[in-house]
């Protein structure tokens, strides 16, 4: 049990040294990333609801005939 004990103290002590290593970005790099990635995610959107709709109105025609 004390084993245990020691080896998660060591893996938080462990986790705590590499997270002081990581390369943090500055508020106006995690504004710009943020940014891109919420435009993206609705340029996708509208994508692929403009294609949905193509092709369901593609579907309709072929049945209707």
């Amino acid at each position: 049990m004390a084993s245990i004990v020691k080896k998660t103290g060591n893996f938080f002590r462990n986790v705590i040294v590499e997270m002081k290593k990581v390369s943090w970005p500055t508020r106006k790099e995690l504004v710009n990333y943020t940014t891109t990635v919420v435009l993206t995610v609705i340029f996708l959107t509208v994508f692929f609801v403009l294609i949905d709709l193509g092709i369901s109105e593609l579907l309709h025609l072929v049945t209707n005939e």
